[in-house]
């Protein structure tokens, strides 16, 4: 119980046995409320066997979109069933649209604070390719948006169309990366032998024109995390002499490991998690 300082058990802020009391209400009170939840709230809650307490329906959404958003929801493999009409509301309904055009602001702004070095031209960005760049939102539609396992052939015949539309807010920020003179790089995890040609078609039909380069994962990368090959060939591009001032992904491989760059920009997917 907080005091006035200076005070003893019979000071101003009361006694000792005031304490005793309150402590006594209090802690009656917070078994009261975790044994009888409240019922006005609407919120349903599950005890487990852990002490953990997780609210369902759009509730448990939101904290399992959290989880997964700040990275600490990992090697999950579907998305849970109860989350499935919370996430199709979310990529279809405008608010994912919104949150990455907030994000395509803040990476703006922070291009026009940075200082170009003396030989500015050597300024790099790495972008990811699938969920960054160009979207899979019509093939995760039809896979539950992530409730569904993950099908590699299937992908592979999306893929393979070339038709994945180009993400708005980010081919806004590459045509702005290309015209102030940075270097782009694009880096995927696409197999570059069965995927390479369709994916180069894809970008370039979708107005991905002027990067610098565009690397594909090829066969001595195979069986490697993403986050290991990724932060392997950003150690490449850091090794030819270009600085990576920002890099921008929808999966934290994307952004994790070594030569991350100057800052990283996370986008949302709550529909896939690749380690």
């Amino acid at each position: 119980m907080w005091r006035e300082r200076g005070s003893g058990c019979g000071g101003e802020r009361g006694s000792c046995d005031d304490d005793d009391e309150r402590k006594s209400t209090t802690t009656i009170t917070i078994f009261f409320l975790f044994k009888f939840p409240p019922k006005e709230t609407g919120v349903i809650i599950k005890a487990y066997t852990r002490g953990g307490m997780i609210p369902e329906g759009a509730s448990y959404f939101l904290s399992w979109r959290l989880a997964v958003e700040a990275n600490n929801a990992r090697g999950w493999r579907t998305v849970p069933s109860q989350c499935l009409s919370h996430v199709e509301a979310y990529m279809l309904g405008g608010q994912y649209d919104r949150d990455l055009d907030l994000i395509a602001d803040q990476i703006l702004s922070y291009i026009n604070e940075i200082v170009p070095s003396d030989d500015g031209a050597m300024d790099a960005w790495i972008l990811d390719v699938d969920d960054t760049c160009i979207s899979n939102l019509v093939y995760y539609r039809g896979k539950r948006f992530g409730c569904d396992p993950f099908d590699p052939a299937g992908f592979k015949a999306w893929a393979l169309k070339g038709g994945c539309p180009a993400i708005p807010a980010v081919l806004g920020l590459f045509k702005y990366l290309v015209r102030n003179g940075f270097k782009v790089f694009l880096i995927t995890g696409r197999d570059q032998e069965t995927l390479g040609q369709a994916t180069t078609d894809n970008l370039r039909n979708q107005g991905f024109i002027g990067y610098e380069r565009l690397i594909f994962k090829t066969a001595g990368f195979k069986g490697q995390r993403a986050s290991a090959y990724k932060s392997e060939i950003r150690r490449r591009v850091e090794k030819e002499g270009y600085r990576i001032v920002g890099n921008v992904g929808d999966q934290w491989s994307d952004l994790q490991g070594e030569c991350s760059g100057r800052r990283a920009f996370k986008l949302p997917n709550p529909m896939y998690f690749v380690p």
